[in-house]
């Protein structure tokens, strides 16, 4: 399946507790159909080596339209 959104593009969250945000998409699944956004759905990891770390987390490609 061709997506309409791809890795740098520019878009705004429509759903979830992070409307209305805007951001750049930092890695796209097309598989899965889940995509990373550049501060959106921040999860906070846990890593022996770094400790408490915060990351971007995976959001669903039909809670996103491009700007």
């Amino acid at each position: 399946m061709k997506l309409k959104i791809k890795k740098g593009q520019k878009v705004k969250i429509t759903t979830g507790a992070d409307k209305g945000k805007e951001g750049e998409v930092l890695h796209v699944n097309a598989q899965k159909l889940k995509i990373k956004v550049a501060g959106v759905f921040i999860q906070t990891h846990f890593d022996k080596e770094n400790g408490l770390t915060k990351k971007e987390g995976y959001i669903d490609y039909s809670n996103v339209k491009a700007v």
